[in-house]
């Protein structure tokens, strides 16, 4: 038996493909096509393309599985992550992306930052 849910199509009959999350964690399979982004600044742009009611729905689900998802992650290389694992890593990251805005600001931009930004050129692997 598989410890991952099978990749289902994100609309039935269409060609996009849901990431797929390790079985234990499928509660938290519909946020997967939105928040298991591989970089920063796709977290970054999601969760300022998003509104609050979205981004505290996505919150209000993992808040209470990260705990969990670290310790199943913390079960495997992180150089060489099975795929539904790296998924959830990137679920977690955008987890940490969606914290300050939910628990602080009340909102998706900083506070008081106007215009303000900065791209980092070097982000962690995977």
């Amino acid at each position: 038996m598989s410890d991952a849910i099978p990749a289902i199509p994100a609309i039935p009959g269409s060609a996009t493909v849901l990431p797929i999350l390790p079985e234990t964690f499928s509660d938290l399979a519909p946020f997967a096509a939105r928040w298991c982004l591989p970089t920063e600044p796709a977290r970054y742009a999601e969760r300022l393309r998003s509104t609050m009611a979205e981004l505290e729905a996505f919150y209000d689900a993992a808040r209470p599985r990260v705990r969990e998802a670290m310790a199943h992650l913390d079960r495997f290389p992180l150089d060489a992550l099975p795929e539904p694992e790296e998924n959830l890593l990137h679920l977690v990251y955008s987890f940490v992306m969606v914290s300050l805005p939910v628990e602080v600001w009340h909102q998706p931009r900083v506070i008081d930052a106007g215009t303000a930004y900065f791209d980092r050129h070097l982000e962690p692997t995977p």
